[in-house]
């Protein structure tokens, strides 16, 4: 069974940008692990992250790990998650609200419900040619990544399917305004993935999650 690991795109460039999407893709980490993942040592690491950190864009939080000298764990600062698209946040939000108030709840559902039928479209095609679940995975989470998601896949640790996790939210802040957008995706991911499997999310960035990340199962014969 073989692992995806696919990162958001464009790709960074410069040191800053590859440990500012690090921190976004994996969520906290040390300067060791981070070094490791840039191919350097931990120590140029660290000085890269202290001036994110001056720049308000990374902090560290010191832990203890038995017995030894604490470890400094780096992490993204809100400012540091606001560097990655945010799908014009306020405008969507006010539009939405908009929508709403003008022509009220029926049409906003009208309007999800258009933008599932996009979806749809659009993932039927990318998978269409998807021979069994790995590849399906691998073709949605290519498309959302396209979108800004940051998305990956990989097997699941406890051996229980697949876990589908995407480290970014580009609509988050029309998510959190109306939930229906999330429910619409989660329906398009059961349909994408096909009727031989089940979706489940086990994780949600609206209720305080760092990503969101969907329980791929395969249903018995």
């Amino acid at each position: 069974m073989s692992t995806t690991h696919l990162e958001y795109s464009p790709q960074p460039r410069s040191t800053a940008e590859r440990l500012l999407a690090l921190l976004k893709s994996r969520g906290p980490q040390t300067a060791a692990e981070l070094g490791a993942a840039l191919g350097t040592t931990g120590e140029n690491a660290r000085q890269q992250l202290i001036k994110l950190a001056a720049d308000g864009l990374a902090t560290a939080q010191t832990t203890a790990q038995g017995v030894g000298r604490p470890t400094q764990v780096w992490r993204l600062t809100e400012r540091g998650h606001a560097r990655f698209p945010d799908g014009h946040a306020e405008l969507t939000v006010s539009l939405l609200r908009g929508v709403r108030e003008v022509l009220g709840a029926e049409a906003l559902d009208q309007l999800i419900a258009a933008r599932e039928d996009q979806m749809r479209v659009a993932y039927g095609a990318a998978l269409a040619t998807a021979q069994d679940v790995e590849a399906r995975l691998t073709a949605l989470a290519e498309i959302r990544t396209g979108e800004g998601y940051m998305a990956e896949w990989r097997p699941a640790e406890d051996g229980d399917g697949w876990l589908l996790v995407e480290n970014h939210c580009p609509i988050c802040a029309a998510a959190a305004f109306c939930q229906g957008f999330c429910r619409a995706e989660l329906t398009i991911f059961q349909e994408a993935l096909g009727p031989d499997c089940t979706v489940e999310r086990d994780e949600h960035i609206l209720l305080g999650a760092r990503r969101c990340a969907y329980r791929v199962r395969r249903k018995a014969a």
